[in-house]
């Protein structure tokens, strides 16, 4: 049986090529092939929480290049050499004997085998894109946070951001897609919400001006051209990453596996669309830019 070890991941170092050696190449059931390296630059999308895409690129081997058709998480049962890919993973991190890998799918075109070494390459700017789009979502949370915090809870929340404020945020989102230069959150104004304290038929009738007031304060972050820092706990897939920067000169520290930016400096532009799609429901979409 192959040894199969955590996979160490890069992307968080903004490292977009790398050689790493194969641990395991594995038919998939349609004719693709799984593969499996000791290290990769890819992101892969989270079985758990698949708010963002997995990156795309190439796997060279012998020269010859492939598509990564798609890259996934895996979970490695180290009792019985078998190898679950997204939803089918059966067990939470950190489970004794299983080893939580990255999974390149490729097309079955390219002979590899398990000890080869192979070129992983990233495409940049296509994980750019995707990075802008999702630290602008941090960016915009926080500053929706701020507006509806002073001025739409009529009592006091258990549930604070990082900013100090009520994590509205938090607390109603219901599902989150990031795109590239976009992600879109969708929020649910329920009773639990109602009886939390939001008042949500307010925000509702004032959605426009908390539009206008958010744009604002992202602006003014914007100016302020702060540092993005993705702390880690460690090298592998599954150690905790946290994203880290500044508003209005107050440190953030958001638990986050996506990957970002490294400075504000590299949006051009950020704002936010926010559009009720009924009393219940409130969708914002965040627009950025890169800076030219």
């Amino acid at each position: 049986m192959a040894a199969v070890t955590p996979t160490k991941v890069t992307f968080t170092q903004g490292q977009c090529e790398l050689d790493s050696v194969v641990q395991l190449a594995q038919p998939t059931p349609d004719g693709d092939i799984y593969v499996v390296t000791e290290t990769t630059p890819f992101h892969p999308v989270s079985h758990i929480w698949p708010d963002h895409p997995a990156d795309r690129g190439t796997l060279t081997a012998d020269g010859k290049s492939a598509d990564v058709k798609d890259c996934l998480t895996g979970a490695f049962n180290t009792a019985d050499g078998t190898l679950h890919v997204g939803k089918d993973i059966p067990v939470k991190r950190d489970e004794e004997g299983w080893h939580f890998v990255v999974v390149h799918l490729i097309d079955s075109g390219i002979d590899i085998k398990t000890g080869d070494t192979v070129s992983l390459l990233v495409d940049a700017d296509y994980q750019q894109a995707l990075s802008r789009g999702h630290s602008g979502a941090h960016l915009t949370a926080l500053a929706l946070n701020k507006v509806l915090h002073e001025g739409y809870w009529r009592k006091e929340a258990s549930r604070i951001d990082p900013l100090g404020h009520y994590d509205f945020h938090s607390y109603a989102e219901q599902t989150s897609f990031v795109e590239a230069d976009r992600c879109i959150d969708s929020y649910r104004l329920g009773k639990t919400l109602r009886k939390r304290g939001l008042n949500s038929a307010d925000m509702v009738a004032d959605l426009a001006d908390i539009e206008t007031k958010v744009n604002l304060i992202l602006a003014e972050w914007l100016t302020a051209g702060e540092g993005v820092n993705m702390a880690r706990k460690g090298d592998t897939l599954t150690d905790s990453r946290y994203w880290q920067s500044k508003a209005g000169g107050q440190d953030i520290e958001i638990p986050c596996g996506g990957t970002h930016i490294q400075s504000f400096k590299e949006l051009g532009s950020l704002k936010v669309k926010l559009v009720a799609n009924s009393d219940q429901e409130v969708v914002m979409t965040t627009l950025t830019t890169p800076a030219r």
